[in-house]
């Protein structure tokens, strides 16, 4: 009787070994402490820190609006030149300062790739969220400004808007993870893709609206991707505004193509990146 209900017993179930609670976080830990040096490398050195993160793109709007104030009576869309200048040029900058960033990840972090618990996916993310956070700060700090400023009274949609800046990160992140393999990979790379982007001031839509150009220009910008967030965050502002060459398609590829490849690119030649 013994052995029968023995028999009728279940085997005893294996039990999984507890993760302890420092691995299983580590890489969220190193992410943050990452962003953390990032935060005193990149702003606490310089007088004013973040202060000259929302004084640059200020002075920059300011410049712009004192000096088309002059040669035109009233900007493409609504009465405030400000803020229409606004709504291209804190696209750009995220675009610019995301990218640059990003691209920057693996040159700025090479030394402590060296560290078993960092890789360069922990890198890539430190500086992609802190990059994205301080210039939707700085973009809030901007338009709150400038809507008590001038006093402007609109109803806005937050939906375009907020697809914009999303989209936008999309594709400054893409872009700027395969930047990180070429230009720590190929030194002069950074060169190319600065003269590159430096004409994207006046490809970009800042000062006009894609409606305003002929259609020969349209037909070579609509290629430009920036020229599409520009368009769909004005929708926001702007109720009267219905632009009807937007491709969130197109932007959306350019942005997820380059980062499959950045990180296909890294992961393969990560041991070479290690020791160069």
């Amino acid at each position: 009787m013994t052995e029968t209900s023995s028999a009728a017993l279940p085997a005893p179930q294996a039990i999984a070994p507890a993760v302890p609670t420092n691995l299983r976080y580590r890489g969220l830990r190193t992410i943050v402490a990452l962003i953390l040096r990032e935060m005193s490398t990149t702003y606490g050195r310089s007088p004013g820190g973040y202060i000259w993160a929302i004084l640059q793109p200020v002075a920059m709007i300011i410049l712009l609006t004192l000096a088309f104030s002059f040669l035109l009576r009233s900007p493409s869309l609504g009465t405030s030149f400000v803020l229409f200048y606004a709504t291209g040029f804190m696209i750009l900058r995220q675009f610019q300062e995301v990218t640059s960033a990003v691209g920057a990840s693996i040159s700025f972090n090479q030394a402590l790739l060296a560290y078993p618990r960092v890789t360069y996916v922990d890198t890539l993310a430190a500086r992609s969220i802190l990059a994205v956070l301080t210039q939707i700060m700085v973009s809030a700090i901007i338009f709150t400004g400038i809507f008590i400023i001038e006093d402007i009274r609109v109803i806005l949609d937050f939906g375009p808007i907020l697809l914009t800046y999303a989209m936008t990160i999309l594709l400054a992140v893409g872009i700027g993870i395969f930047n990180a393999y070429m230009s720590f990979s190929f030194p002069v790379y950074k060169m190319i893709w600065g003269v590159l982007t430096r004409p994207l001031m006046l490809l970009s839509g800042i000062f006009y609206t894609y409606e305003d150009l002929p259609v020969t220009v349209q037909n070579i910008l609509w290629y430009n991707p920036l020229i599409h967030l520009t368009g769909l965050v004005r929708t926001g502002f702007y109720s009267t505004y219905d632009p009807g060459y937007i491709s969130l398609i197109y932007v959306a590829l350019l942005g997820t193509v380059p980062a499959f490849f950045g990180f296909l690119l890294l992961r393969k030649f990560s041991k070479d990146i290690l020791y160069k």
